[in-house]
């Protein structure tokens, strides 16, 4: 083991039953320039025996006392020495050149600050909606897509992410609260211009389960990803959008003026709302307000609607970022 690693690899773990396969695919890597931080955080069952055999010159074992993935994973950057931080979760498996190509990618470009990759979705149930979220995050892959999908969904899947150490340095750490961490630190840096990447190839076998923390936990839910993403859009808006205050909604639903609404505790005006009918505060959708005296952000979240939606405002001469913005 080199005295100064370049990458950290952190892994927090919680009673982790795939934790054996995890530790074994970092260690496996093609790039062996790394130190492995394996955070304990709180275990009461044999993972944090398995844990202490592996320790070593390159794979240290920290415990954590306060509970949750923020405290362990914020724990283990703190400790950690390397000039690239990667992020993994205790139920997933890296590729065997998941570090090379992330390494190589960040030593290429010293305006990247973040190197994700793609994602193979691993079981051990079938479930469709997660699958067409993988499917979705694996189409796109360059700075000006991720970018431009920041407000749909979180297009990197976080135990993929390489980040420069400085990054925190500059930016602050995972913060913990009534909403996902990861989501929450994407935006943040999003917001900051920090430009991201991804290797366009597997890097991560992607293990979803029903006790994942996504499903488990309340800060992951789908009110509290549109509430943290109403905090970002809203100082977005303010940034790019020309008649700010005032935006109108492509969405009339019970739905979508649930979400809209985040946006109105934050100072957003709606001038009035888009969809197939018309209405009091709606206007349909075949008669779209001037592109040079509005904006416009969609909140329809039907699979393929979506699509259909940019595809009509782009053939209508709207452009993406400057007319209207998807935010679902």
């Amino acid at each position: 083991m080199i005295d100064t690693p370049l990458v950290s690899i952190v892994l927090p773990f919680y009673n982790a039953l795939y934790l054996k396969e995890a530790i074994d695919s970092i260690l496996q890597q093609s790039y062996q320039h790394f130190e492995l931080i394996l955070v304990n955080n709180g275990s009461t069952d044999e993972s944090v025996e398995l844990a202490k055999s592996y320790e070593n010159d390159q794979v240290r074992l920290i415990n954590e006392e306060k509970r949750g993935v923020v405290h362990a994973a914020n724990a283990g950057i703190r400790q950690a020495r390397g000039t690239f931080i990667a992020r993994m979760d205790a139920d997933d498996i890296a590729y065997p050149h998941r570090l090379k190509h992330q390494v190589e990618m960040l030593l290429s470009d010293e305006r990247v600050g973040v190197v994700s990759g793609l994602v193979e979705y691993l079981g051990p149930t079938e479930n469709e909606g997660f699958i067409h979220y993988v499917n979705w995050l694996n189409a796109i892959t360059e700075p000006e897509g991720i970018y431009i999908n920041q407000f749909v969904e979180f297009p990197i899947a976080n135990p993929t992410m390489m980040i420069r150490k400085s990054l925190f340095d500059q930016h602050g750490m995972f913060s913990d609260g009534d909403f996902p961490e990861d989501y929450e630190f994407f935006l943040r840096l999003q917001a900051q211009g920090v430009r991201m990447k991804k290797v366009n190839q597997p890097v991560l076998k992607w293990r979803d389960s029903e006790t994942r923390l996504t499903r488990t936990d309340q800060r992951y839910s789908h009110d509290a990803f549109f509430k943290i993403k109403a905090v970002y859009l809203a100082k977005w808006l303010k940034k790019h959008n020309p008649f700010h205050p005032r935006v109108w909604i492509w969405g009339a639903g019970r739905v979508s003026r649930r979400r809209s609404d985040h946006l109105k505790e934050l100072g957003v005006k709606i001038t009035g709302y888009i969809d197939v009918k018309e209405g009091k505060d709606i206007r349909h959708y075949k008669n779209l307000p001037d592109k040079h005296e509005s904006f416009i952000i969609s909140y329809v979240s039907n699979r393929g609607v979506r699509d259909e939606i940019r595809s009509f405002l782009m053939d209508k001469g709207y452009e993406e970022g400057i007319h209207f913005v998807l935010a679902s």
